[in-house]
């Protein structure tokens, strides 16, 4: 490797996988060359999350990272770390440092078929990566009194809106985006479309957020017709935009091949139900595009806390890796590209071609062996299906 990529270590299960895979899938074939941030909790918290944010930029420099699956704290994890605050979500930050969007689809094994019979293709969520409550600021009202969103120019002009008139104790949040990250998105989204030749279907509630969710309604359009409208039409594809609620339903009875756009929580959210129906929050793969040529490519699920657990306990545990496998392939084959190093882009080909071959032949953790139509599966632990990805990838080297 001629250039760095950068590598963002996470928490609890998927760090120990995380490790795993570099001792047994990439070290014995790879001069791996990496620039290493711990994004752990611990370090996180004994840094005041400076290095997330070094991290960010870090990837600015070098263009590619590969990222473990981080904790975002909550109440519990701010008792169980002893943290100083309740820090962001390090993907936010990261999303906000780079901008861009998050591109997910479901990796497609022979013997996983989506729970959802109509889908006979891969849908790729398209998630806005900017903004929105992963950026917003929030506060518990104690006491009677009213909550105004309240805007000053440079220029000294003033707004005011009243959010609510408080009689008892509750909560408020303010959040905000910026017209050129979604100009971006929608640029990503239809760029991506042309590249992958799929549509683009786009949903938000504009029938209750007026000017919010109508700006990004409004500015799909604008770009839409101003500049994709004709290559679109070129290439035998279209856009199409609905409610939110509507863009679900239909996604549920359609056949899946196309791009679903979606804004930044429905993103989050929707990633989570599009792969566990196509077979597992682990068999997904997650991408930030960045329109400055920026890539981050990572795990798109949890940390896996309840196998963590076990795991301190000595206990063996079924953790699913392939997620973790395909965010380091996908970095590597970029890192390949960007460099124009084939022997690179192959490996991380081969890396991902021997994972998926371990689960065609039966071999499987046991989140897959519950729903495989594979007859007699073999359940391996979390080890030993990095061990098998191994010696099969030792064969087709």
């Amino acid at each position: 490797m001629q250039t760095p990529l950068v590598e963002m270590d996470g928490d609890e299960m998927t760090r120990i996988l995380w490790q795993m895979i570099k001792d047994e899938l990439l070290l014995p074939y790879v001069e791996l060359n990496t620039e290493y941030y711990d994004l752990g909790l611990i370090h996180r918290n004994e840094t005041d999350d400076q290095v997330t944010v070094d991290a960010a930029e870090a990837t600015k420099k070098y263009g590619v990272a590969v990222k473990c699956a981080t904790i975002t704290p909550n109440k519990a994890r701010m008792d169980e770390y002893s943290l100083k605050k309740m820090y962001k979500s390090p993907n936010g930050t990261i999303r906000a440092i780079l901008d861009g969007t998050v591109f997910r689809a479901p990796i497609v094994v022979k013997g996983i078929e989506p729970c959802v019979r109509n889908w006979k293709k891969p849908i790729t969520l398209a998630r806005h990566a900017y903004g929105d409550i992963y950026k917003n600021t929030e506060f518990y009202i104690d006491k009677p009194g009213k909550v105004e969103l309240v805007y000053t120019s440079n220029d000294g002009e003033e707004k005011r809106a009243l959010v609510q008139e408080f009689k008892a104790p509750g909560v408020a949040m303010g959040m905000h985006n910026m017209e050129a990250s979604i100009e971006s998105f929608a640029r990503s989204c239809f760029n991506y479309a042309l590249d992958t030749k799929q549509d683009v279907w786009f949903g938000a509630k504009d029938t209750i957020s007026k000017t919010y969710d109508s700006k990004f309604k409004e500015i799909f359009a604008q770009i839409y017709e101003n500049e994709f409208k004709e290559k679109f039409e070129a290439a035998g594809l279209t856009y199409f935009y609905s409610l939110i609620d509507d863009i679900v339903a239909r996604v549920m009875k359609a056949e899946g091949g196309f791009i679903w756009a979606c804004k930044n929580y429905d993103g989050d959210v929707m990633s989570d139900m599009v792969s566990s129906a196509f077979g597992s929050l682990a068999m997904m793969t997650s991408v930030l595009v960045s329109p400055h040529g920026y890539y981050e490519y990572e795990a798109a699920h949890g940390t896996v806390q309840r196998h963590y657990y076990r795991h301190l306990e000595g206990k063996e545990t079924s953790t699913n890796s392939v997620a973790t496998i395909f965010a380091w392939s996908g970095a590597l084959r970029k890192r390949g590209e960007l460099d124009g190093n084939t022997a690179l882009s192959a490996f991380a080909d081969k890396l991902e071609q021997a994972t998926l071959a371990v689960i065609e032949s039966g071999k499987m953790t046991k989140d897959l062996a519950l729903i495989t139509t594979l007859e007699n599966p073999v359940v391996l632990n979390s080890r030993d299906f990095i061990l098998a990805v191994k010696e099969e990838l030792e064969g087709l080297l």
